[in-house]
């Protein structure tokens, strides 16, 4: 038995550590995953998983389109978000509802209409298609319809331990109250709602519906005065040598005032640099490529993790990372924050910041050697690893 890429070892030659997996394994998983089978020997010590792929979560299949979840539950390392996967038949819908929790909606394919009210009033309706985004605080109630092409979404809850089956859903509470209360509430007789739903509806298939021209309707307190949805053509990127950025926080989105994020992409032969978040801890989804990320977590703690389109990956509060491509297509993912702001610091802004003599004391080089270093003042979050792309 040999170390080939159809039939991957554990073993590591660049010190012979490791050998033979002679018994049950996955090979298909040991494929996907080169970095948990033979870990660099950078990797030191024990940390907890900090992957989960929406693959291994629970399908809930219902008429019109279904929904898996990533919750704490799934990953225990995620102390601040959860997430959801859902998609909807063209015309379906995710029902009337609300929650305890902040949701942030990322539109992944196809396009869908989404209706909102604030605590005043005042509504909200827009179409919304893949790239888009919707932000709906805690509390606000709103509803998701498909389109004619369909939609997949990825949503984003402000606490690890969100389901999205507990809900607060309009046919679910109508349900659960006493008919001749619901009736009288609606100036309608008990006999005129007994076509309400007898249980919950929660994903359901309809028409798809006309132009929002034709069936909006106009409210006493009028439209909301910031929009609930961000169309993510109207957010110029940070131009990077090997890729680009574009940060979505309350200062471009203002609607969105406890989730934040930064939508990366990743050319081959580049990663997103050395780096940390000070505020919060990472919640990220990869939506295109392959990726290799380490982390750094203190003590002597560093653990490598394999993602993949699909792949939730965390990354603990002011750890230090990086992400990197190691497909030969672009790599695309978000990275989610419960914060309001975005905020990162990198390790070349921070060298490039203190005097050439610290930092050269402290990497035990001369002051030419870190005068040399790549520290100018352009943003470049996404740089080349791939010797052969720097520019000599």
């Amino acid at each position: 038995m040999t170390d080939t890429p159809d039939n991957p070892q554990p073993i590591r030659p660049s010190d012979a550590k490791g050998w033979l997996d002679l018994g049950p394994r996955d090979i298909w998983r040991d494929r996907e995953n080169p970095d948990i089978l033979v870990p660099p020997d950078t990797d030191s010590g024990t940390m907890a998983n900090m992957k989960f792929s929406f693959s291994d979560a629970h399908q809930r299949l219902e008429l019109g389109g279904w929904a898996r979840e990533v919750t704490n539950r799934e990953i225990p390392s995620s102390l601040d978000v959860a997430g959801v996967d859902m998609a909807l038949e063209p015309g379906a819908y995710r029902e009337m509802h609300w929650h305890k929790e902040a949701e942030w909606g990322l539109v992944l394919v196809g396009s869908c209409r989404v209706t909102a009210l604030d605590e005043h009033g005042r509504s909200f309706i827009d179409d919304v298609k893949a790239g888009d985004l919707w932000n709906f605080e805690a509390g606000l109630p709103h509803s998701i319809q498909a389109l004619e092409d369909g939609v997949e979404f990825l949503l984003v809850f402000s606490d690890p331990d969100f389901s999205e089956n507990f809900t607060f859903l309009l046919s679910d509470w109508f349900a659960h109250t006493p008919q001749d209360i619901v009736a009288a509430n609606l100036k309608k007789t008990v006999g005129e709602i007994a076509v309400f739903p007898k249980k919950e509806k929660y994903i359901f298939p309809a028409e798809v519906p006309g132009p929002i021209a034709e069936v909006d309707r106009p409210v006493p307190a009028g439209k909301v005065p910031s929009p609930f949805t961000l169309h993510m053509e109207t957010i110029e990127p940070i131009e990077s040598e090997a890729g680009r950025v574009r940060i979505v926080d309350v200062n471009a989105f203002p609607a969105a005032k406890t989730i934040s994020a930064a939508f990366v992409e990743v050319e081959p032969g580049g990663m997103r640099e050395l780096h940390w978040h000070p505020k919060a801890a990472e919640w990220q989804y990869y939506i295109q490529g392959k990726a290799r990320m380490s982390i750094f977590d203190s003590n002597g703690l560093a653990r490598t993790f394999d993602f993949h389109a699909g792949d939730v990956g965390i990354v603990p509060l002011v750890a230090g990372h990086y992400v990197q491509n190691i497909g030969d297509e672009k790599l695309i993912f978000v990275e989610v924050f419960k914060y309001p702001e975005y905020s990162d610091v990198s390790v070349n802004k921070w060298l490039a910041s203190n005097p050439a003599q610290i930092v050269a004391d402290h990497l035990n080089v001369t002051t030419q050697f870190v005068e040399s270093l790549p520290l100018d003042d352009k943003p470049a979050p996404v740089i080349w690893y791939d010797q052969s792309k720097i520019e000599k």
